[in-house]
Formats: structure tokens, C-alpha cells, sequence
């Protein structure tokens, strides 16, 4: 007789490198973080570097409350570069570009004081983003386009739709299911 349960999956090597699928142009990075006594110090920009490779042209600040989600969101032209300051955040991309290698992939990020604060999601990918903590959120964005209000580089899709194969609810913490 088979033991009952699901076998786990590996998701990260023995060094810590992730194991999930990854969309080609995504890219993050986990600054340092200096803690003492007083608080924590962490560079958003320490200087120009193949991370940030484009130069700053426009920056917001954006907030998310615990349990909600925004997105989907895709952009046409600009790259955005959401660096995260307060709170947790999942982040669920698909890569709908036609010329890519890794279109159709999803692909999932966990933006946390503790791992990954820095990604940059480039033109053509949707990008969900989940508040899986029990705080507001605070993140920055620094597109490489400025904001057009004539014309704004933004296209949304319903958190469910037929278009994005990825079911919302697997987003969410258990506990709030």
C-alpha cells in the first residue's frame, strides 16, 4: 500500500538559487541590509550598476492593503522597477510577448524585507500583485518611461479572466480562503 499524502517538491538548490520557472528580461536582487541598534539601512541605489542599467526618468509611490490584490497590469513599452519598502508581496508574472522564449510561463515572487526587494518586469509580462501580510504594503516604482496621462502605457485584465492561465485564489494565504 502506497503511503497517503503528496511527495514535496524541491524548490530551491542546496545553495538557495530557486528551482521555479523564470521569465526571460525579469529581473531582482536583494540589496544589503544593514541593521544596528537604531533601525535598518538598506541602498535602493547605491550607484549605477548592471542591475540598474537604465537611467531614473520618473518615480511613485504605491501602497497595498493586507489581502487585496492588484493587476493584472501590462505595459507596451516601459519596464516597471518596484522596489519594496514595507510589508509582503506576491508577485505573479506571465509572459504574453510572442517573440519570447518563456512565453506562457508563470512565474512567482515573493517581494519581503527579507529576500528579494528589487524587480524589474519588462514590457509585455502581466504582473499580479498579492498582499499576502498582515500589513499595508509600500512599494516605489521607477519605470524607465515617465507617466503619459494623454496616454497612458497601461493594460489591465480582471484579476480572473480566460486569457491568464492562473487561478487567483492560489495567491492568497490559507487562512484567508
Amino acid at each position: 500500500m502506497e503511503a497517503p499524502g503528496v511527495p514535496d517538491e524541491a524548490t530551491v538548490t542546496r545553495d538557495g538559487r530557486s528551482l521555479a520557472p523564470c521569465i526571460d528580461g525579469v529581473r531582482t536582487f536583494a540589496p544589503v541590509t544593514h541593521i544596528d541598534h537604531r533601525g535598518r539601512v538598506f541602498e535602493i541605489w547605491p550607484e549605477e550598476s548592471d542591475y540598474w542599467s537604465e537611467p531614473f526618468v520618473y518615480a511613485y509611490a504605491f501602497t497595498i492593503r493586507p489581502g487585496v490584490t492588484k493587476g493584472w497590469g501590462v505595459h507596451d513599452h516601459k519596464h516597471d522597477r518596484y522596489t519594496l519598502i514595507a510589508g509582503e508581496v506576491l508577485l505573479v508574472l506571465y509572459d504574453d510577448r510572442p517573440e519570447s522564449g518563456t512565453r506562457g510561463v508563470i512565474q512567482r515572487i515573493m517581494l519581503a524585507p527579507e529576500a528579494v526587494r528589487q524587480v524589474t518586469i519588462p514590457p509585455g509580462v502581466w504582473h499580479l500583485n498579492v498582499n499576502v501580510g498582515h500589513t499595508e504594503a509600500q512599494l516605489i516604482n521607477f519605470p524607465t518611461l515617465p507617466y503619459d496621462h494623454a496616454r497612458p502605457d497601461r493594460r489591465t485584465l480582471p484579476v480572473s479572466n480566460e486569457h491568464i492561465p492562473f487561478d487567483a485564489t492560489q495567491a492568497f494565504p490559507t487562512q484567508w480562503r
